[in-house]
């Protein structure tokens, strides 16, 4: 066995350097800014509940195209992690391809909401929504994007209304819950939601955020904050760190029946794969899914793996089904610089070619 050198001169070094260090990082800890909740200018143009449906100030650089697109997102995060930052922004990426771009807002439910279900959300809000922006662009129909359960959501909602959709977008959406690699689905296939939800009402975002982070606890609990003093020394690293984490920790609740149907539907029933699947007066076929749709998913994503939303090309109606494969993670594909190079651009021009102008 060989003898380990320490040297007292050494590691009184190393807590000097890490004293210095800390200091610094606590100072710009201090000075830094409050982190807004997204970065493109945008205006509030429907009120509803809890629910605010934004549109983007358009781009006058580009020619815009004819058919808006509107962004719906997960309802168990915020949706300004599309637009969290100037150089970080799918939304502005999305106006520089020249789309005028709305966003559902889906804000904070409180118990006043515990029985809104799917068929509130879907047959309600996101058709009031979507017939706002028809009437306010004179269209027949929109472009929608979903994104994770947004994206399952707007799956839903193109079946049971393929009359006002023109070009359907899924970006890293679960259509297959049943795909061996996911964890989420393993753990949540036998756990009572019914004795869940009557016990606690709405489902704390703090639950589901905990659950989340589980899936890799070394790497979002552990070593991020291993890193921090490093972090702390640099301004601009500091604040995408502090934009991150408001946005991983600003979980809204779920609406106790909305989350029971979706978990015992989607995860524990696999209704999309295996049929059955009703929301309100409609029975769900994915068959009626007729619209372009352009599939993009992650290939290192361990929330939604890849498999779970390739899965949709052999289910919808549609005889124009495109994929797109980006080469990174779950978060990585609304915020890393390759994925702003990549993914909007390639939205913009696949809506352009369908779209007659």
């Amino acid at each position: 066995m060989i003898p380990i050198q320490i040297r007292p001169d050494q590691v009184l070094d190393e807590i000097s350097t890490f004293q210095k260090k800390l200091t610094t990082g606590l100072q710009n800890l201090a000075e830094a800014d409050d982190i807004p909740s997204g970065v493109t200018p945008k205006e509030a143009i429907y009120r509803e509940d809890k629910l605010t449906l934004y549109r983007f100030q358009p781009s006058t650089s580009k020619v815009q195209n004819p058919v808006p697109v509107l962004i719906v997102y997960a309802l168990v995060n915020r949706p300004y992690m599309t637009d969290l930052q100037e150089n970080r922004s799918t939304v502005q990426g999305l106006l520089d391809a020249g789309m005028d771009v709305y966003l559902i807002d889906w804000g904070y439910p409180d118990r006043a909401d515990r029985f809104l279900t799917m068929d509130d959300y879907l047959n309600g809000y996101v058709d009031r929504c979507v017939d706002e922006i028809r009437w306010r662009h004179g269209v027949d129909k929109v472009n929608l994007l979903g994104i994770c359960q947004g994206g399952t959501f707007s799956l839903c909602y193109s079946a049971m209304n393929p009359e006002k959709v023109q070009n359907l977008i899924t970006m890293v959406t679960p259509v297959d819950f049943h795909t061996p690699g996911n964890i989420l689905s393993h753990w949540v296939k036998h756990v009572d939601i019914d004795t869940l939800v009557d016990t606690m009402g709405n489902i704390p975002g703090e639950l589901l955020n905990w659950t989340f982070l589980n899936l890799k606890p070394y790497q979002l609990m552990g070593q991020k904050y291993l890193d921090m003093v490093e972090v702390l020394q640099d301004k601009d690293k500091l604040d995408n760190f502090l934009r991150m984490e408001k946005w991983i920790f600003d979980s809204p609740d779920q609406a106790g029946e909305t989350y029971r149907q979706f978990i015992k539907d989607f995860y524990q029933q696999n209704k999309l794969m295996n049929g059955g699947l009703h929301i309100g007066d409609h029975e769900v076929d994915l068959a009626n899914v007729t619209m372009p749709v352009l599939n993009i998913f992650a290939e290192q994503d361990h929330l939604v793996p890849p498999d779970a939303s390739k899965a949709l090309g052999k289910k919808v109606g549609s005889k124009d089904y495109t994929e797109l494969s980006f080469p990174g993670g779950h978060i990585g594909i609304y915020v890393s610089g390759k994925a702003q190079k990549m993914v909007p651009p390639a939205i913009g021009k696949w809506v352009d070619e369908r779209t007659e102008k």
